[in-house]
Parts: C-alpha cells; structure tokens; sequence
C-alpha cells in the first residue's frame, strides 16, 4: 500500500496561505494585516498557532511589526515572495513538558532527553506547566496543532489526569509519561522503582539501628511516584520488624515548608531519622534541625530522593537515592521515537532501576541523653 502523505503542521499550512494572498496581490505592500486575534479567529486555531505562521514571514522581512499598531505587508517586496516549501527535517520536533526546572533531577532528565533526540536528528520543545492542569492542557493542544511528531510529559501532581492526555493516548499519538505512571490508563511510562528506592532508603537506616523513622512528603493521593515510596517505607518497616506508625507521616502544605518541619520534630522528639521524597525537602528539613540544635547527623539522621546542586561542598552531605536521571531521560527519549515509528506498538511501563549513595547525613542513633529532648523552649526562628 501507498504510504499516506505526511501531514503538514497548522501553522505552516496558514503561512503558505498568507504568502499566496501576498503573491497573488490581495495583500500589498503597506497593507495592515488583520490582528492575531482575528486571524486566529478566521482560521479556526489558536494565538500560538497564528504567531508561529507568522514569525517566519517576519524573519524573511516580508512582514514588520510597528508596536502598539499592528503587522504591515512590507513596502520593499519587489517580487512576489517564493512559495514555502515544507521540509521533512523542519518538523523533526519532539515536546517535553514539566512542571518546573529548578533542581539537578529536572536539569539532569532534560539533559538526557535532549541527547538522545539529538543524536536521532529531532530538535527539542520544552515548556514548563507551572504546576497547573489547565496550563498542562492547553500546552498539549497547542504542540499538537503545531505539528510536533511527539511528546513527553512529567505530569502535573494530582488525583486526576487532564482531558487532552486520555484524547492523545486514545489516538494513538506517540506520547510518554515519565517519573510516574497514571492510574487507570494505560500509557507508555518511564519511572525509576520508586518503591525500591524508599525501601532501600528505609532499610539503611533500621539496620543502623533506627526504630523512629518519619516519611516526608509533599500531597501523597494522586502522585504514583510518592504513593509508591511511601508503600516502600512502610514495608520496610515491617520487614524490619516495626510498627507502621502514622504519627511518623508527614505530607507539607503550601505554608511555610521549614516552620512546618521545625512544629513536627518539636512534638515527635523521639524521631532519630528522616526519609525525604526530594533533597529539597531534605535540605530544608536539615535547615530546621539545626535551627532547633538538633544535630545532623548524631541526633537526626536524613536521607533524601536525588541529589542537589553543589553536594559536594556541604560540611553534611544528605544521602540519597540516585534515580539515574540522565538515562532515564535518554530512555524517555528513545521510547518516545519507537513510537513516532509505530505508534500503535504495545504500551510499555518501564522501571529503571536507582540506587542508595551512602554520604555522612546517616548513622547510627546516638543515645538519647547525650542531646536532651527538643522542646518549644528550644524552638527559634
């Protein structure tokens, strides 16, 4: 059978149709282009959509922007402007969106994909959702109309998946989620063994002797990577012999993140280790020990998700668990141009495997009189 001919992205359909108006002189040299909001509105599409059409028409000078006043068919065009030939190459583009990049994990994991789609000849959009849904949702309409061959996304924490995910993995678009997985669809995801790093985490510090371990997190419900590390925790407890206590459980807010861990050590002072989601929360709940005199590591040990900018010059380094981010990426990356090839293929849920790098924020729990109880008296800001 024929193949089926390559579809060509929205925005470069509308610049070709532009740049006939152009060549065909209904639109002159002077003449003042209508708004992008009526453009957008005569073509059906979206700001985004008309703004790509028109960025390379602006780019070749055949249309100038005046500020406040709006687009304007340049006055120097002697020639009709050559029609614009779509090039395979040009749409070789793969999206990746995420919430925010502001630590070595998300840097790290960008890092990687951006590789991998590079040494394919694929360039890379990204996009930050900002931790909204709705954001999330919209961006994914816009990349698809703009013709991306396909995406990659860390959703956005929540209970819910948003609609335009389902619609793309109903179709069949070549789509991948990655650091976790989404409950109740089927999808082809990427995660590190988030249940095999908590537990592993855990299980360092009970067999130095740990017996008060408390599990901080951000929201647990709705995020599969969090929920899965906590069920790491907890069976690590049990194996180990101890009573799965949810006085131990601490899941932040949005309030004040070190206020909120300094008001927990001061009503749990029995608590000798800490198990941290992130090494955001870990490094915060480090600044909060010490806030209160509680020494890290002799009165409090700490260990954490992923590593942090600059490690290496901490007087106290958090040990963590390494999710081996880069590759991770890579492997995102190389799925996501499998499916570009077959989109129909079977769906995949991958499991990379992490591992525990022992630095000094853990030992053994020193006895208890040698630091006293932390009580409210204690308690500075």
């Amino acid at each position: 059978m024929p193949k089926s001919p390559k579809r060509v992205p929205m925005y470069i359909q509308i610049k070709n149709d532009i740049m006939n108006q152009m060549s065909e002189g209904i639109w002159k040299p002077g003449d003042k282009l209508p708004s992008e909001n009526e453009l957008a509105e005569q073509f059906n599409v979206s700001r985004i959509t008309i703004k790509n059409a028109l960025a390379d028409i602006v780019k070749q000078g055949l249309i100038h922007r005046i500020q406040g006043r709006g687009s304007y068919i340049s006055d120097d065009i002697l020639e009709p402007p050559l029609s614009y030939e779509h090039k395979e190459e040009n749409g070789r583009f793969v999206a990746f969106l995420m919430p925010r990049l502001n630590n070595l994990f998300t840097a790290n994991l960008i890092t990687g994909i951006e590789q991998e789609l590079a040494e394919h000849g694929y360039n890379l959009v990204f996009r930050l959702t900002h931790y909204s849904q709705e954001l999330e949702n919209k961006i994914l309409k816009e990349l698809t109309q703009i013709g991306v061959k396909g995406i990659i996304i860390y959703p956005v924490d929540g209970e819910t998946f948003n609609d335009e995910i389902l619609k793309l993995t109903l179709d069949h678009f070549p789509l991948v989620i990655i650091d976790r997985y989404l409950r109740g669809l089927d999808t082809n995801c990427i995660s590190s063994d988030n249940f095999a790093g908590a537990y592993e985490a855990t299980k360092h510090l009970t067999n130095l002797g740990h017996t008060k371990i408390s599990f901080i997190s951000t929201a647990i419900t709705g995020t599969t990577s969090i929920e899965d590390r906590l069920h790491g925790y907890e069976q690590a407890l049990s194996d180990s012999g101890l009573f799965i206590d949810y006085r131990l459980r601490l899941s932040l807010t949005k309030m004040p993140v070190v206020e909120q861990i300094q008001n927990y050590l001061m009503e749990n002072p029995d608590v000798t280790a800490l198990v941290t989601t992130n090494s955001a929360i870990g490094l915060i709940a480090m600044k909060a020990a010490r806030s209160l005199h509680i020494d890290v590591p002799r009165a409090l040990s700490i260990v954490c998700f992923d590593d942090y900018v600059h490690s290496i010059l901490s007087e106290v380094q958090l040990t963590y668990i390494d999710q081996n981010e880069k590759n991770m990426g890579r492997e995102a990356a190389r799925l996501v141009l499998s499916l570009i090839q077959d989109p129909t293929q079977d769906r995949r849920n991958i499991l990379f495997p992490n591992k525990l790098v022992i630095r000094n924020s853990t030992v053994s729990p020193a006895p208890a009189h040698l630091f006293g109880t932390v009580t409210s008296s204690k308690y500075q800001k």
